[in-house]
């Protein structure tokens, strides 16, 4: 990592915590509870695609490992935010660490104070590309909306595999994946030029540092060297017709955040 990626890292982490601000997304108290399973106001749309993500990831991934393991996990959550997923995962039985950049009490690691008073995990403030997290040692290492601020993919995946113990899996949740590379590149040049629109004054420092931005099948297999599939999340109505509704406006097909699983040997 350049000597100038701290500096607009440090840059982006408050003006997203603005920008979070100014959206609405600084949860608290029952409504942070609830999370995922948000049903009121402007966000509760947004709640309903990674309320899905949740109920799949948790039947099909965290509860049979956890079968099959016969013990509670030792999970990972990066990019953890708030924390909401490891408090869901921690009053499942399981053993938590919450990894984030920002320990803002907007809707980073600092807001999970009330969280942590009902069912406790371990909290980080550190980046992907320098994890602090002894080899071998999780179970579980989960991308929670949060892979595609990835700045360099295959250091941060192989980072976090060094985590894991034989047999252990990376899971990605709610990232876009893209079909291919092109509508990929695309939704990145429209986020690009509706960023003064979008963010005002912030839009520079939200948009230095090179993130990755989207993933593919194709991508996340160049860059890890491992075998992944595809657990197809149904996503409510109106989710599932954006393809149809893309076509019919002749524009780019839009992604899916369906959950993406590897395990590492």
């Amino acid at each position: 990592m350049s000597a100038a990626i701290p500096d607009a890292l440090d840059r982006f982490r408050i003006d997203y915590a603005r920008q979070r601000a100014s959206e609405g997304r600084a949860h608290s108290g029952t409504e942070l509870a609830s999370l995922p399973y948000l049903s009121a106001g402007p966000l509760a749309r947004q709640w309903q695609v990674r309320a899905r993500t949740f109920d799949t990831f948790l039947a099909h991934v965290v509860r049979p490992m956890a079968s099959r393991k016969g013990r509670p996990l030792r999970i990972l959550d990066l990019g953890a935010g708030n924390g909401w997923l490891s408090h869901r995962l921690a009053l499942e039985g399981h053993r938590c660490t919450a990894l984030d950049i920002r320990e803002d009490e907007v809707d980073g690691l600092g807001a999970a104070d009330e969280l942590n008073r009902i069912a406790p995990f371990e909290r980080i403030v550190a980046s992907f590309e320098r994890l602090p997290v002894p080899d071998r040692s999780m179970d579980l290492a989960v991308f929670n909306a949060s892979l595609h601020y990835a700045i360099g993919l295959a250091p941060v995946l192989a980072n976090a595999a060094r985590t894991l113990v034989p047999g252990g899996c990376i899971a990605v949740l709610d990232s876009p994946f893209y079909a291919n590379e092109a509508d990929g590149e695309a939704m990145v040049r429209e986020k690009h030029a509706a960023a003064e629109a979008a963010f005002g004054s912030r839009a520079p420092n939200l948009l230095a540092l090179p993130f990755i931005e989207f993933l593919t099948r194709e991508r996340v297999e160049r860059a890890s060297g491992l075998r992944w599939r595809r657990l197809r999340v149904r996503y409510p109505l109106w989710y599932e017709l954006r393809p149809l509704v893309a076509r019919w406006k002749r524009r780019r097909a839009p992604s899916r955040f369906d959950i993406w699983v590897a395990e590492v040997a």
